[in-house]
Parts: C-alpha cells; structure tokens; sequence
C-alpha cells in the first residue's frame, strides 16, 4: 500500500470516529458521510471511496471502536450485503 493509501485509510478511521463524537449517544452515520467529509473535491467522487470507508469501519469493528448495523442490528462487516450505518459500541 502506498503512503497515500495509508494516510486515506487512516483519514477516513478518523473521519468516521469524529463524525460519531458529534452525535447523540447511539446515533449512527452513514459510510457516504465519512466518504464526503474527507473527499476534497465537490462533485459526486466521494463515491470512489465508499468501499474504503466500509473497510475502515470494519478495521474500527476489530479494534472495538464502532459496529455496522442493518436495520439497526449489529452485522459482521464481511457478510453485510447494501446500505449499513456505523455506530459507537454501546
């Protein structure tokens, strides 16, 4: 992986935990709004790292951080199939 691909990944771990600082206990995010908060662009390219931001989210799932829910139930992240939301571990 490159330096670059690194400082993403870490910038999009990042950008998930502080969006989730900024909401109410037990509130969730959606993967796109990590992905448009460290996009630096302002058309739709935010959507290139949709699938980073999901495998960031599940880099904070194994370190005990954050969980991925569907239809508000914690799911493993590599058997969740369409939209997720992340949230803080209760």
């Amino acid at each position: 992986m490159t330096d670059d691909g690194r400082r993403t990944d870490r910038d999009l771990e990042r950008a998930v935990l502080e969006l989730l600082e900024h909401r109410g206990p037990g509130a969730t995010i959606c993967p796109s709004d990590a992905a448009r908060a460290v996009y630096e662009g302002d058309d739709d390219g935010w959507r290139a790292l949709m699938e980073p931001v999901r495998r960031a989210a599940g880099r904070l799932v194994e370190a005990g951080e954050v969980e991925i829910t569907q239809g508000g139930r914690p799911v493993e992240p590599a058997k969740a199939r369409g939209p997720v939301r992340i949230r803080r571990v209760r």
